[in-house]
């Protein structure tokens, strides 16, 4: 059976407040039942506080908004993120006064405070999932979404997968790259050869290891499969998998299954606010320019018919390519738009997969538009030369 998604266009036929995304966004809590859902409830609003200099999280209207909902249903709201971003939020206006809750860390103040749950994904054998986040009885991800180095894509699964867990868990999990062998030192005993191996990638995605100078390391997230280095490399001497780049998509689906887990059925929504879209995470601590048009804001009770709605309406658009940073490329123009600025191996729908396949949710979806454009009849335009006018 499909799940609903419910769907706030980003454009508006009229200059008209009740058309803009956060009227939107309260036609979408009133959809999901947000008020008669909450009361008596502790409700964690995950989401990603970002750092530093960046402006293009999730605004605090909206932010306000979801927790004026909260607790006009009777629920006690708080926000909360991994403690360098909760930590700074008031630089980027993230306040208990602006927001009208508190902002706690996700895992205290020192990421001490988790719950240990074993479960083995390659070198992942216990993950640390956050105490504020399991303690709630009630849970809304707020998710901002854009590009991702390590997975081409970021949206509801990220913010709870690396969001909700301690450092050590979040190192881990980014380390399951690594996990599938892809070079083989046998087969280049050339150090001159290894050398023009690692120079050959524009974006230093490859360097030599510091202790062993006959190991190649490749560095997942600056690497976008374009293949430079295969073209230097000895046959049989280096590979570029797409195992080891769905490895991270598959270790996001499992983390977010665990901390889903914690919540009864029925607990949970999942918003989606596809608006100035980066090429990377906001864990950068910067603000780049948007690389698509901004879209809207999704929200569901089905956090995989959600990030699918989301991933399948942001693919009808095509890149910014002119605001793409000079340090990176476009080298491709097939599959999805994330895939063109990161490579084809960091495919974004991988994360909606694996989450499937744990039972997190369906990929089949019925997208409900809350406000339909509305069509406005003119009257056929006459030129009129401006010395008559």
């Amino acid at each position: 059976m499909a799940s609903k998604v419910f769907f706030g266009d980003a454009r508006q036929a009229r200059l008209r407040a009740e058309e803009t995304l956060p009227m939107k966004l309260d036609r979408i809590l009133d959809a999901l039942h947000l008020r008669d859902r909450v009361k008596g409830e502790t409700v964690a609003i995950k989401m990603h506080l970002g750092g530093n200099v960046g402006y293009s999280t999730v605004h605090p209207v909206f932010v306000r908004r979801v927790v004026q909902a909260v607790k006009d249903g009777g629920g006690k709201p708080f926000v909360t993120d991994h403690a360098s971003s909760a930590m700074t939020a008031w630089q980027r206006g993230y306040t208990e006064e602006t927001l009208g809750c508190p902002i706690y860390p996700v895992a205290g103040p020192d990421e001490k405070y988790y719950y240990v749950h074993k479960k083995e994904y390659k070198n992942v054998k216990e993950w640390g999932i956050a105490g504020m986040v399991q303690d709630a009885s009630f849970l809304i991800d707020l998710a901002h979404v854009k590009g991702h180095p390590s997975c081409g894509f970021g949206g509801a699964f990220k913010n709870l997968a690396l969001g909700c867990v301690i450092r050590e868990t979040r190192s881990a999990m980014h380390d399951t790259v690594h996990y599938d062998k892809y070079w083989f030192k046998e087969k280049c005993p050339d150090a001159a050869t290894r050398q023009k191996i690692v120079e050959s990638c524009p974006f230093g995605a490859l360097t030599l290891d510091k202790e062993d100078p006959e190991e190649i390391h490749i560095h997942f997230d600056n690497c976008n499969q374009c293949g430079r280095c295969l073209r230097v490399a000895p046959p049989g001497s280096l590979k570029i998998d797409p195992v080891n780049f769905a490895s991270f998509q598959e270790a996001q689906a499992i983390a977010t299954s665990l901390v889903l887990g914690t919540f009864e059925p029925g607990k949970m929504i999942f918003i989606n606010l596809a608006t100035h879209m980066t090429p990377v995470c906001d864990c950068f601590g910067f603000t780049g320019l948007p690389i698509l048009p901004d879209v809207g804001v999704f929200g569901s009770d089905d956090i995989v018919a959600l990030e699918q709605a989301t991933l399948d309406v942001i693919g009808r658009h095509r890149l910014i390519e002119e605001n793409v940073p000079a340090s990176m490329e476009v080298h491709t123009r097939d599959g999805h738009p994330f895939q063109w600025l990161h490579g084809p191996y960091k495919n974004p729908y991988w994360v909606v997969e694996y989450g499937e396949k744990l039972g997190l949710g369906s990929r089949e979806y019925e997208l409900v538009d809350i406000m339909p454009l509305e069509k406005i009849e003119r009257a056929p335009l006459s030129y009129i030369p401006a010395d008559q006018m």
